[in-house]
């Protein structure tokens, strides 16, 4: 699967089925992550694996999640930045430093979930989640940020294309 292809076809997974996600499969996901760029390569990204019972139920019965999928997947992937990541700044052209840890997080994530997607997984963003909760029950810094979870796994069915806005409607043009 080449990159384009692997761009059309990932989805948001909701339902998985229960074959085990293997740890070299979990690392290879991971290693995309790492291979991201970053603001002046800081590097800020941190992922905390989740794929014990105990710790999805614990996450569960505290209520962490609103949609009940999420602890249902095999694997659950905490997306963090460190907000103190950041040596570098320059005055009034940087964004505050949780934009940056936000925006970093954010494009290594992209290239996990195409990852995934290429090695046959499914994934999905969960942004609907309690970040409090979550650095209490795993012991996270508090200078760091968790914008969302991935949910990882092998798809019990592939759900159809939802529908995209057309490429007129997003080009805004050339200048």
């Amino acid at each position: 699967m080449d990159l384009k292809e692997a761009i059309e076809k990932r989805k948001s997974i909701r339902s998985y089925s229960e074959k085990e996600v293997s740890d070299n499969l979990i690392k290879e996901v991971l290693e995309a992550a790492r291979l991201a760029p970053s603001g002046n390569n800081s590097q800020p990204s941190k992922y905390l694996v989740i794929k014990s019972k105990e710790a999805k139920k614990e996450l569960s019965d505290n209520d962490v999640f609103v949609q009940k999928f999420v602890c249902d997947a095999p694997v659950l992937i905490i997306c963090c930045s460190d907000t103190n990541a950041y040596t570098k700044n320059i005055s009034g052209v940087d964004d505050a430093n949780k934009i940056r840890a936000l925006r970093d997080v954010s494009i290594a994530s992209s290239y996990l979930t195409l990852r995934a997607t290429e090695l046959g997984l499914g994934t999905c963003y969960v942004g609907w989640r309690d970040e409090v909760k979550i650095k209490k029950m795993f012991n996270l810094p508090e200078e760091y940020v968790i914008p969302y979870v991935i949910t990882l796994g092998f798809y019990d069915k592939e759900p159809p294309a939802r529908e995209r806005k057309t490429f007129e409607e997003i080009f805004l043009g050339f200048r």
